[in-house]
């Protein structure tokens, strides 16, 4: 193999191999609060633990442009809060706070595509209503990632993590 890393003058070298680059988080998250949340699939979504309740867990998410809401419990029954004359529910709340720690309120804010003005927060300018999105797959793709914290240290590489970034100092 020679020294060619498949990149040109105007591209990056790790933006032609096999890693990702990852924006570190803006701040540290309280991940006992909500230990999963992405930006995926046009929602913001992840999952958030019951406040009431150790064995329960919330499967929020909240719509690109639409600002559908959605709520439940990760056996499909929906929250209780959501909707009830004050918007959203404090699920949601932690989901969009957890998120905006995790990857800054203007990335957030263009990701939702809503206009937040300044000293506001997002969750204020949402304009949206209970919208259910499907929560199995945010909550199995959740239950995933956490295998992968069960793996014993290792230096050989994981097929299926072919896709996660390691390590890259760029």
């Amino acid at each position: 193999m020679g020294s060619e890393s498949g990149a040109t003058l105007e591209e990056p070298a790790w933006e032609s191999g096999a890693v990702v680059r990852v924006l570190p988080a803006v701040a540290a998250r309280k991940l006992n609060k909500v230990p999963f949340v992405e930006m995926a699939e046009g929602r913001l979504q992840g999952v958030v633990s019951s406040g009431s309740d150790i064995s329960r867990v919330y499967v929020a998410s909240v719509t690109a442009g639409t600002h559908g809401l959605s709520c439940s419990t990760n056996n499909n029954r929906p929250c209780g809060g959501l909707n009830q004359g004050w918007g959203t529910c404090k699920h949601l709340d932690s989901l969009i706070e957890e998120a905006v720690l995790q990857y800054g309120q203007d990335r957030v804010a263009r990701f939702l595509r809503v206009e937040v003005p300044e000293g506001s927060r997002i969750v204020h300018c949402l304009t949206g209503t209970r919208d259910p999105a499907p929560a199995a797959a945010v909550f199995s793709r959740f239950l995933r990632h956490l295998t992968y914290l069960e793996l014993p240290g290792s230096a050989m590489p994981i097929p299926e993590l072919h896709w996660f970034p390691a390590g890259v100092d760029h």
